[in-house]
């Protein structure tokens, strides 16, 4: 294993954890073009992704106790895309620890959001693998809390969002449907599926029809954005 690069050990103190395996945070600094043998981010970045989700929803049922789930989802949306991803990116200065080849280097691949997103929830996964839940929990807290912070009031409504987006592609208004209503009457569970022209349909539950509604129409917007950042 080679020796720990000088340029991590800066990277560790900004992430707030000393890797006992250095050669995770490598291969999530690793980009395509200078990977060895095949090893590169795509892998780590996919979980990461996930472990970013999951600490924000935690985080956002601490921070906001009193919000419904709509609320949330919207909330949520907002801070896992690709744009929160980024700020966080150039906070920690990440381009600059990047692996590129040279010519991803010289063509900018250290400024390219695209990377710096990707690489940064490579990171977290990262994290995750060599310290446990807590390390990404602390580092994603640490560095998100002030995006929270600055969104005072829920984000736009999803499923007006959802309709500007299809309108603006000119395609067909999102479809909801009722899949099906669980529990008693006083304390239903509404399961929606919400249908966007050329997409595959996404599907949330809550206790209402629209608080259902609201959550699907978040969960579409978090993939499309997905695709239109990638």
């Amino acid at each position: 294993m080679r020796p720990r690069p000088r340029r991590h050990r800066e990277l560790e103190q900004a992430l707030g954890h000393r890797f006992a395996r250095p050669a995770l945070l490598e291969e999530a600094l690793t980009h395509a073009s200078a990977a060895s043998g095949g090893v590169a981010y795509e892998r780590l970045e996919f979980l990461g992704d996930r472990v970013l989700a999951l600490v924000m929803a935690d985080l956002l049922l601490r921070r906001f106790p009193e919000e419904p789930e709509g609320d949330l989802a919207l909330r949520h949306a907002a801070l896992v895309r690709r744009e929160a991803v980024l700020s966080v990116a150039e906070a920690v200065d990440l381009g600059r620890h990047l692996i590129l080849s040279k010519g991803e280097s010289e063509a900018g691949g250290r400024l390219n959001p695209t990377i710096l997103g990707d690489a940064c929830e490579a990171v977290i996964a990262a994290l995750y693998l060599d310290g446990g839940f807590a390390a990404a929990q602390r580092f994603v807290e640490d560095r998100w809390t002030p995006l929270v912070a600055m969104d005072v009031e829920p984000p736009q409504d999803a499923k007006t969002a959802l309709q500007e987006w299809a309108q603006g592609r000119g395609k067909p208004l999102p479809t909801y449907e009722t899949l099906s209503v669980a529990g008693p009457p006083h304390e239903p569970t509404f399961v929606i599926e919400v249908r966007v022209e050329g997409l595959e349909p996404a599907t949330a539950s809550g206790s209402s029809k629209r608080a259902a509604e609201q959550v699907a129409a978040a969960a579409l917007l978090e993939r499309v954005a997905a695709t239109d950042d990638a």
